[in-house]
């Protein structure tokens, strides 16, 4: 059965995909339906507005907006649907990405974009964001999610007994 799209990913650039690539696969994790879809808030303005001004009566619950340098993209969209935001900051210019996460970041009061860490942690961090926006209304999910988080953190464990026996195989 095919999962209902409920987390739009927009992207400015077709350059920003490897790193929203992480993003879907925490949400593919947790059985999230989600599309990418390419619209630049400077290069293709009324795609851009088309799209996130429909998202909502298209069944979405949550966008997440990609971009680097300016990084107008997560502030547009957020300006343009009453869904929840989250942009994550790509690190596409010679200033690493802080230009984009002090864009991001700053956007003037009432029009509030939740914001991650630069890159890929920022990616993934968004898909667990996403969800935990969506689980707030769907109790299945919550369930996912938590057994999620139990898996990192088993991950965890498996990793400090490891570390654990090497170092005692070294003594």
């Amino acid at each position: 059965m095919e999962r209902p799209v409920r987390v739009g990913i927009v992207i400015g650039s077709d350059s920003d995909l490897e790193v929203v690539l992480e993003t879907v696969k925490v949400l593919d994790a947790l059985d999230i339906g989600s599309e990418v879809v390419v619209a630049s808030a400077h290069r293709t303005p009324r795609r851009t507005e088309e799209y996130a001004s429909t998202a909502a009566s298209r069944g979405l619950g949550v966008l997440i907006g990609a971009a680097g340098g300016a990084a107008a993209l997560p502030g547009v969209l957020a300006a343009l649907t009453s869904l929840p935001v989250i942009g994550v900051p790509i690190a596409a210019t010679p200033l690493g990405g802080m230009d984009a996460l002090l864009s991001i970041v700053q956007m003037p009061p009432g029009v509030p974009v939740a914001t991650v860490a630069i890159g890929t942690w920022g990616a993934r961090n968004a898909g667990i964001l996403a969800a935990q926006i969506l689980a707030v209304g769907d109790l299945e999910l919550r369930d996912r999610l938590a057994a999620y988080r139990k898996r990192m953190g088993d991950e965890v464990e498996e990793r400090a007994r490891l570390v654990a026996e090497q170092l005692r195989a070294r003594s």
